[in-house]
C-alpha cells in the first residue's frame, strides 16, 4: 500500500497515544486500517484487544469491510463498532440487557406524549414539541449537567423537570434504556465498579477512534477510563469539521486532547486527495477565521488541475430563489449533456426547509433526485393548516372543526361551549354571547365575519397579507412563540414561505392543485428513493458530512442562513463557518456557490463567509474564484 510520510508516520505508531489531524479528503479510513493491521501483521498485537469506534453504524461497516479486505478476507476478531453498540455490550455483560431493553423511537415518542397530555401543557404541535423536548433531555445527558443546573429553551425549569423524571421513572418501570442512558449507565458502571472496568481495560488494550471532533464529554471520560493504565489511544479527526454542538459534541474537547495527554504524539495528514485546488484554497481561506483551532497546511495533490482544466469554484448571484433554482437545474443538465451523471451532482442547504422551492423545480423538469434528511412539507405545518382554514371558511364553510382551529388564532377570548353544533351560523353565534350580556365577544364575531368576507374576494398571497396583518395572526405567532420560549423567526419564516410561494397564484383553486399536486409529487418521490440509480443528491450541511461528489451547489449562501441567524455568540459562529467548510469541501471538481438578493420576498445579504473564502488575513488581495459572476 503506498502511503505519504504523514500516514506512514501515522500508522507505524505503535504505544501511547497519538493526536492524527485528519482534513477532508486526506485518507483518514486508510490510516485507520492499515494501522490496525500493521498493529497485528508487525508487532504481534492480539487483534481480540484492538477496539476500533465510529460514530455511525455504516462507517463502522465500511471500515470493518476495509479492514478485511486487507487481511485477505480472513476472520480477526477486531472490534469495529459505535460508541452506543460497544457500551451497550458491556451493559449486557453487567446488567443482562438484551435488544428487547432498547426503547424503540415511537415509545419515546409516546411516552413523551402522554405525559405532556397529562400535565395539560399547551401546544400547536404534539410531535415538534415532544421532540423538542426529547432532544433537551439528550443534550442534558451528554453534557453530563445535572438536572437541578440544566436551563431547558422550550419549556418553564420546573415543567421540564417535572416531565424529566416522569420520563425517567417511565423508562426504568419499564426496564428500558434510550441511547444516551447507554453512555450514563456505562459511565456509572466503571465509576462504582473498578473489578468491571479492570476487565475491560484488560479486554480492550489498543483503542482507534474515528472522527474524534464528534465526541461529547461523556463519551471521552468512558474512554478515557477505558485506556488506562497503557493510554493506548489514537483519535482521529478534524477539529474543523466538528459540526455537532446541539449533540454535546465540542471541538474544545479534541483541542485539549494533548492537555489531557501531554505526552500525545501529533501528525498532520496534510495532502487533500478529494477536492482541486480551488476549492482546497478557498477552504482555507475560509476555516483561517476560526480562531480556536489546530493551524493546519493541507496542500492538493497538485495533479488534478493538469488532468482536469475546467475544475473550479464559482461564484452567482441571483435576484431570487426561483432564479437561483433554475440556474442550478440547467448547470446540472449542462453536465448531464457533456457526458456527466445525475449521481455526480449534489445540491446543499443549511436547514431541511429551504430546498422546497427547488424539490418543485427539479418536479417540473422530472430530474431525479434523493434527499439525505426528511424535508417536511410545509403545506403540512400546523401554521399552513392555519392559513387554510381562514380561507377555507372564507368559502363557506360553518364546520364546527375549522371555526375551533382559528377562533382563537389570535385569541378573541371565544369559549368552545359556545359552539355546539355541527355546523355554525355567525348569527346564531354571536347573539349567545350578546344574550350573555357579553356584546365585546360577538363584536368579535361580527369582525371575524367580516374578515372572511374580505378574504373571499382576494387571491392566495394578499389572503395571507390580510390574515398576517389585518387579522392579526402574525401578533399572534410572536405571542406562542413567547409563551413556548421558542424562535418567533422560525415561525414568521414558514409565514414568508406560504407567502411567497402563494405569489405565483392567481386563485385559490390554482393554488390548492398545487399543493395537491407537490404533496403527491413528494409521496411518490419518497417511495421511488430506494430504487433509484441515478439522481441528485439534496442535503443539509450535517448529514453531508463523510460524503464526497464531483459537482456541488450550495444554496441560498446568505446571511441568516449561513451563517444561521441563531448563531448570535462566538463559539455559535465558529460552528456555522466549520458547517459551511463541511460543505465547500464535498466538492471534488466544481463547486458552485450561489446567494440571492430576496430570500422568501425580504432583501438578504450576501453571507460574510463569500468574501472570507476570496480574502484571508495572510492573503488580503487573494481571489479565489476563477469567474465572478452577478445576475
Amino acid at each position: 500500500m503506498s502511503l505519504n510520510k504523514s500516514q506512514t508516520e501515522a500508522v507505524n505508531h505503535v504505544n501511547g497515544p497519538m493526536l492524527v489531524l485528519a482534513g477532508p479528503g486526506s485518507g483518514k479510513t486508510t490510516v485507520i486500517t492499515e494501522r490496525t493491521r500493521r498493529l497485528i501483521s508487525s508487532q504481534g498485537i492480539d487483534p481480540s484487544h484492538i477496539l476500533v469506534i465510529t460514530f455511525t453504524k455504516a462507517a463502522a461497516s465500511e471500515m470493518k469491510e476495509r479492514f478485511h479486505r486487507l487481511m485477505g478476507q480472513k476472520k480477526v476478531p477486531v472490534t469495529f463498532g459505535t460508541f452506543h453498540a460497544v457500551f451497550f455490550q458491556i451493559l449486557k455483560h453487567a446488567y443482562g440487557f438484551h435488544g428487547g431493553n432498547i426503547i424503540r423511537e415511537e415509545q419515546r415518542f409516546q411516552f413523551m406524549k402522554e405525559m405532556i397530555q397529562n400535565m395539560r401543557l399547551e401546544y400547536e404541535d404534539e410531535n415538534e414539541f415532544a421532540g423538542d423536548l426529547l432532544g433537551e433531555i439528550s443534550l442534558m445527558k451528554n453534557t453530563g449537567v445535572s438536572l437541578e443546573h440544566y436551563y431547558p429553551k422550550n419549556c418553564g425549569k420546573e415543567i421540564f423537570e417535572q416531565i424529566y423524571r416522569g420520563y425517567d421513572s417511565r423508562m426504568k418501570q419499564h426496564r428500558l434504556i434510550d441511547f444516551d442512558d447507554m453512555l450514563v449507565y456505562c459511565y456509572e458502571l466503571f465509576d462504582q465498579r473498578k473489578d468491571i472496568l479492570s476487565a475491560w481495560q484488560n479486554k480492550y488494550q489498543y483503542i482507534l477512534i474515528d472522527e474524534f471532533q464528534d465526541i461529547n464529554r461523556l463519551q471521552f471520560d468512558i474512554v478515557k477510563m477505558l485506556a488506562l493504565p497503557e493510554n493506548n489511544l489514537f483519535v482521529v479527526g478534524d477539529d474543523d469539521q466538528s459540526i455537532y454542538r446541539f449533540r454535546g459534541a465540542k471541538p474544545e474537547l479534541m483541542l485539549g486532547f494533548e492537555k489531557a495527554y501531554p505526552k500525545a504524539a501529533r501528525v498532520l495528514l496534510d495532502i487533500n486527495y478529494r477536492s482541486c485546488p480551488s476549492v482546497v484554497e478557498a477552504s482555507l481561506r475560509l476555516i483561517s477565521h476560526n480562531q480556536k483551532r489546530f493551524e493546519k497546511k493541507i496542500r492538493p495533490r497538485r495533479d488534478r488541475d493538469d488532468q482536469e482544466p475546467k475544475q473550479g469554484t464559482e461564484y452567482f448571484l441571483w435576484e431570487n430563489q426561483q432564479q437561483e433554482g433554475k440556474a442550478i437545474i440547467e448547470q446540472i443538465l449542462k453536465d448531464c449533456r457533456a457526458g456527466g451523471s445525475y449521481n455526480d451532482c449534489a445540491v446543499l442547504f443549511r436547514t431541511n426547509t429551504q430546498p422546497r422551492l427547488f424539490m418543485s423545480q427539479l418536479m417540473a423538469y422530472n430530474i431525479p433526485f434523493r434527499t439525505k434528511d426528511n424535508i417536511p412539507n410545509i403545506y403540512e405545518h400546523w401554521i399552513a393548516r392555519d392559513i387554510l382554514t381562514y380561507i377555507r371558511l372564507s368559502e363557506g364553510s360553518r364546520s364546527r372543526r375549522d371555526i375551533l382551529q382559528i377562533m382563537n388564532r389570535p385569541n378573541r377570548y371565544i369559549t368552545r361551549e359556545s359552539l355546539e353544533s355541527d355546523t355554525i351560523a355567525f348569527d346564531v353565534w354571536a347573539d349567545f354571547f350578546y344574550e350573555k350580556k357579553q356584546h365585546w365577544v360577538a363584536e368579535r364575531i361580527e369582525q371575524l365575519e367580516g374578515d372572511l368576507r374580505v378574504l373571499s374576494r382576494t387571491g392566495p398571497y394578499a389572503a395571507i397579507n390580510y390574515i398576517r396583518m389585518g387579522i392579526g395572526y402574525e401578533e399572534y405567532l410572536r405571542e406562542y412563540a413567547g409563551y413556548r420560549r421558542i424562535s418567533e423567526d422560525n415561525l414568521i419564516e414558514v409565514l414568508d414561505e406560504l407567502q411567497d410561494g402563494a405569489r405565483a397564484f392567481r386563485t385559490y383553486e390554482e393554488w390548492f392543485a398545487h399543493m395537491e399536486e407537490y404533496t403527491e409529487e413528494l409521496k411518490r418521490q419518497k417511495k421511488q428513493q430506494e430504487t433509484m440509480t441515478e439522481c441528485v443528491s439534496l442535503a443539509t450541511l450535517h448529514s453531508a458530512k463523510g460524503l464526497e461528489y464531483k459537482n456541488v451547489h450550495i444554496l441560498d449562501v446568505n446571511e441568516e442562513l449561513m451563517p444561521y441567524k441563531k448563531a448570535v455568540l462566538d463559539a455559535d459562529l465558529q460552528e456555522e463557518r466549520r458547517m459551511f467548510y463541511v460543505g465547500i469541501t464535498r466538492a471534488k471538481e466544481n463547486l458552485y456557490i450561489h446567494s440571492v438578493k430576496k430570500y422568501n420576498g425580504r432583501e438578504v445579504d450576501i453571507s460574510r463567509f463569500v468574501e472570507e473564502m476570496q480574502n484571508c488575513r495572510s492573503s488580503p488581495n487573494s481571489n479565489v474564484f476563477e469567474n465572478k459572476r452577478q445576475f
